[in-house]
């Protein structure tokens, strides 16, 4: 079980591969700090805040690791102890053009307390609220919104998507160069539903009071748990309990989703609409095994979309790849999918004509499909689908390229996408938190979870009884509450959650007629974090503002 948590968590994190933040700093709370105003920062209202113990580097669970050296007295990780004592949270006022339309809103920066049965709180998590200025609170949609992992900060979406600034990238989602920055997102959610978006427990600036806690944390039941807190506790604070409540998770936030919408519909808190982007709710669909060869077949259409982005399809499918696509679906789920179901009784001529097959529809060699018996996973395909160039494509977005860092033959893996990434958001988003936001701290902001073995610490629930699963909560929610819709986003080039192995969940989740109308899908060519290109950003706000209004209709 161990090798097959670990395994996952290498192949599902949401976002970039995990890199090691070199900081070691001593923790504070906002503190107070005028500021002149600007065409995006108003009026900053701050409370002074206790400080807090320093805190330990993030290592990188995916990668080697140096030996440490022993801990002396007083500096084991065991011995941390955060400040739980609850501060209000710092407010700003901030303007935003939308559709040439200026909207007014607050933003407020600061922690939710999840406390224990005895009142004492046991955590904090961090979040960022929107809310626009001058409107019902009780009609105005509210979206809770968060990245995945499990370990990731909620920042990718936050700063690439949903929030009203983003960090400012190429046109085409690619790195611009450095010093990196944030600017105006006039394709932010903001106009059609108020916003808020938290970090995971040991991510950004999300704490719990001591690591004993915090690995209580790791879990599917446990995260399930302490979101739904953080959920119902800010409907409470914020007197938004008549608000219609809408879900939006990529990646692993969709399985968050799931299990989210399935606790809080048994205690009386209902959702109008969910929205999974980049989905997995049953990683059976993803996590191959000896006896599982279901990810083989639900990666080879998302070969060839990256296959025929980097012109190495035949010219026939060349030509028109999303008909390319079409044919690899049909394929992947007849003859290559029978032939895998074969195993060691498939004969050398239907060995030979699935071989021919796959190169057709991959770009691969010949010889690489043969040496790894039919089935190719993403190391391989990122491997060798440019090895002729030197060349990996990304994992997380296969339009990405790179060379490996450590040589071509001698990079374990490596994912390009992390380069390009990576680096903007961390800079622009803390310069945006203290400058713009008020909220001054000396702690670091964790992108992702820093325990070195939080993979394999992990508890994957119903991992024990097969494969972890959370379509199941999410067909609960869904036949308690006939109105609720659900927007499925997948990305063309995603290797991580391939669009897929979504699309097959969803077809087998024994949902009637009448319910299975209430799910959608939407299409982009872009990877896994949709929103980079500018292009699929405004088709994912245009997306996003029809599923609103659709779910609102149905009131």
């Amino acid at each position: 079980m161990r090798s097959f948590v670990a395994l996952v968590v290498a192949l599902i994190l949401v976002s970039p591969a995990f890199a090691q933040q070199n900081e070691n700093q001593q923790s504070s709370q906002p503190q107070a700090q005028s500021s002149n105003q600007q065409k995006t920062k108003k009026q900053k209202q701050t409370e002074p805040q206790k400080a807090e113990k320093p805190e330990q580097p993030p290592v990188k669970p995916t990668e080697p690791v140096a030996s440490q050296p022993q801990p002396k007295a007083g500096e084991d990780k065991k011995e941390e102890h955060f400040d739980m004592t609850e501060v209000a949270p710092v407010v700003t006022h901030h303007q935003v053009s939308v559709n040439g339309k200026t909207l007014k809103y607050s933003a407020t920066a600061g922690r939710l307390p999840i406390k224990r049965d005895d009142g004492k709180i046991e955590a904090e998590m961090f979040f960022v609220a929107y809310t626009l200025d001058g409107q019902d609170g009780s009609k105005r949609p509210l979206t809770f919104a968060f990245n995945g992992g499990p370990g990731s900060a909620s920042i990718w979406l936050h700063m690439g998507a949903l929030g009203p600034q983003r960090v400012a990238l190429k046109a085409d989602g690619f790195l611009p160069p450095a010093p990196y920055r944030t600017e105006d997102n006039p394709d932010t959610l903001l106009d059609k539903s108020d916003l808020v978006l938290v970090d995971a427990i040991g991510t950004g600036f999300s704490r719990a009071e001591r690591a004993e806690t915090e690995t209580r944390s790791w879990g599917v039941k446990a995260v399930i748990a302490a979101w739904s807190e953080s959920i119902r506790l800010y409907i409470t604070r914020s007197e938004r309990w008549s608000s219609p409540l809408f879900l939006l998770g990529e990646s692993y936030g969709t399985t968050r989703s799931a299990g989210i919408a399935g606790n809080l519909s048994q205690l009386g808190i209902s959702f109008n609409g969910i929205t999974l982007l980049s989905t997995v709710l049953n990683f059976q669909t993803l996590i191959d095994q000896k006896t599982n060869d279901e990810p083989y077949i639900f990666l080879v259409p998302s070969f060839t979309m990256i296959a025929g982005y980097h012109d190495k399809l035949p010219a026939d499918l060349q030509q028109d790849v999303n008909k390319a696509r079409q044919q690899a679906e049909q394929w992947a789920s007849g003859e290559y999918a029978t032939a895998l179901a074969k195993g060691d009784s498939l004969t050398p001529e239907e060995r030979q004509k699935t071989i021919e097959q796959m190169s057709r529809f991959t770009g691969l060699s010949k010889d690489v499909i043969d040496q790894a018996n039919l089935r190719i996973d993403v190391p391989k395909f990122t491997h060798y689908l440019l090895i002729d160039q030197k060349l990996r494509v990304g994992r997380l977005d296969g339009r990405y390229t790179g060379p490996d860092p450590s040589g071509l033959l001698d990079t374990p893996f490596y994912d390009p996408t992390e380069a390009n990434i990576l680096a903007p958001f961390n800079a622009a988003f803390n310069n945006y938190l203290r400058n713009e936001l008020g909220y001054k701290v000396d702690m670091t902001y964790f992108l992702f979870a820093r325990e070195q073995s939080f993979g394999e610490k992990w508890d994957w629930g119903s991992g024990i009884e097969g494969f972890p699963d959370t379509a199941s909560a999410l067909r609960q929610a869904m036949v308690r509450n006939p109105f609720l819709k659900v927007l499925v986003m997948e990305g063309y080039y995603d290797l991580a959650t391939p669009y897929y192995a979504a699309n097959y969940t969803f077809d087998h989740m024994d949902l009637p007629a009448k319910y299975r109308g209430q799910i959608s899908f939407a299409t982009y060519d872009a990877g896994h974090m949709v929103y980079l290109p500018v292009d699929s950003l405004k088709k994912m706000k245009s997306d996003e503002s029809g599923f609103i209004d659709k779910a609102l209709s149905a009131q």
